[in-house]
């Protein structure tokens, strides 16, 4: 058992205050953005035109992860205080709310630019699973997004007034932790596949179906509110990612054996 006593304001002067959960989120955008601006290069894209086009697709995640915490806090957090939900510096992004948003400014930027959609999900998807593993740090810190309350193996207690847990000193599950574990695990997998022979769009699938996969288990220890089918949105969020992923990621890999097969023949 972990008792966490870091406060969640690093310092503060008058009304502002500087938080470990900002800073850890902009680390998490410079690594992702950096990491994926590199192998879209490989891939053949521009990297000025990678970083040109990086400000809209960070703006669209955060304000989809934003829209999509709120939502799914909205009756116990921000129904008694709307204003709060613009206070995205206190901490509350949900990272499918951040996937969802960041994939449709990347497939508008590739349409308008007419950049190959799915080549370009491959280059960034190392990149988004390792920032997400970055980002989930300063959920450990804050206490954000932390599990139900457990009696062991292994909890995070906080201590300072300043976290983000409902109740101090008790130990929740530190499903944060299960999920950078995850997301390290599934960026090793994807920085070894990126140089072999793949159709366009597998590695982004790949990522898409495992990371939906262990989403949902990893979320059956978290206290989201229950939205429907004793599924809470997060859940709900990968089992409909899943349903769309899989049957495409099989479809594309058939095709590869099949074009491989046809090759051999001749």
């Amino acid at each position: 058992m972990v008792t966490v006593p870091i406060d969640p304001i690093i310092l503060s002067i008058g009304h502002f205050a500087l938080r470990w959960y900002g800073l850890i989120v902009m680390a998490a955008i410079a690594v992702g953005l950096w990491l994926g601006a590199r192998e879209a290069a490989r891939k053949g894209f521009s990297k000025d035109e990678i970083y040109n086009g990086a400000f809209a697709v960070v703006i669209a995640g955060l304000v989809g992860a934003r829209i999509f915490h709120v939502i799914d806090h909205w009756p116990d957090e921000y129904a008694a205080a709307p204003i709060r939900a613009l206070f995205i510096w206190e901490g509350g992004l949900a990272i499918w709310g951040g996937v969802i948003g960041g994939l449709v400014a990347a497939a508008i930027l590739a349409w308008r630019r007419k950049w190959r959609l799915l080549l370009l999900l491959d280059a960034l998807a190392p990149g988004l699973v390792l920032g997400q593993a970055v980002g989930r740090v300063a959920c450990l810190i804050t206490g954000d997004a932390m599990g139900k309350p457990t009696t062991g193996p292994l909890g995070f207690a906080y201590v300072s007034p300043n976290a983000m847990v409902p109740q101090l000193g008790v130990y929740y599950t530190p499903t944060p932790l299960f999920e950078i574990i995850m997301n390290l695990a599934i960026f090793a997998l994807l920085w070894r596949l990126r140089r072999r022979s793949l159709p366009d769009g597998v590695l982004a699938l790949i990522y898409l179906s495992l990371y939906s996969a262990g989403r949902f288990v990893i979320s059956i220890w978290s206290s989201y509110q229950i939205v429907a089918l004793g599924l809470n949105q997060a859940q709900i969020i990968s089992v409909v990612m899943l349903v769309i992923a899989l049957p495409v990621l099989a479809y594309l890999l058939t095709q590869q054996k099949r074009t491989a097969r046809v090759s051999v023949q001749s």
